[in-house]
């Protein structure tokens, strides 16, 4: 790809995925309740998330993607109830002050890496973005392998430090929750934003 290119796309990708969304509140959330424990694990699935969608796009495989649309329904609804989940465990937590030098457990990274992946693959309007934008980046009918693995790296590098700078800011927010009424708030409003981003999955 050639620099104008690269600029082009690393600047849209970097808008859409700052953009607040089901995954970034479902970030948001997880962190202001739950602390930044495992965090990487769930960035991951999201990474890998966007990066299936881009490989169905970039080869071509939209149309298959349309045939088997009942397997991306399902993964829709499972990454929703998997929130729904969450945002009942969040509403009904008890009223734990935050430590400013201790975190709360963390889930295990597998699940959270699962869930981070099923919230992307059940959200469409990812491969929309692909399938809009990749044409106009770059000739379709000449992507290299080289030009394949510069847009993998720019996904994963971009999406990742945004995901991260969404993580460090809810920590940052988290740590000025010191009283059981204030942690009270805090672990409800994330139930509620949990719900939020499961009710926006499943009616897309």
């Amino acid at each position: 790809m050639d620099l104008a290119g690269i600029l082009v796309f690393s600047a849209a990708y970097l808008m859409a995925t700052a953009s607040p969304g089901p995954g970034t509140a479902a970030l948001v959330a997880r962190v202001l309740a739950r602390g930044t424990r495992g965090t990487p694990a769930f960035i991951a699935g999201f990474i890998l998330g966007d990066l299936v969608w881009f490989a169905i796009a970039a080869t071509g495989l939209a149309v298959l993607a349309q045939q088997l649309a009942w397997l991306f329904i399902a993964l829709k609804y499972a990454g929703a109830a998997y929130l729904l989940w969450l945002a009942w465990k969040f509403w009904t937590a008890p009223a734990t002050p935050v430590s400013a030098d201790a975190a709360t457990p963390a889930d295990g990274a597998p699940r959270l890496f699962l869930a981070g992946l099923l919230i992307t693959l059940g959200n469409p309007k990812v491969i929309l973005f692909f399938v809009a934008l990749l044409p106009a980046v770059i000739d379709m009918t000449r992507l290299t392998p080289l030009a394949y693995l510069e847009l993998t790296v720019l996904i994963t590098l971009i999406l990742g430090a945004v995901l991260a700078a969404y993580t460090l800011a809810a920590a940052q927010a988290r740590r000025a929750f010191t009283s059981p009424s204030a942690v009270r708030v805090m672990n409800r409003g994330a139930g509620v934003a949990m719900a939020g981003a499961a009710a926006a999955i499943a009616t897309r």
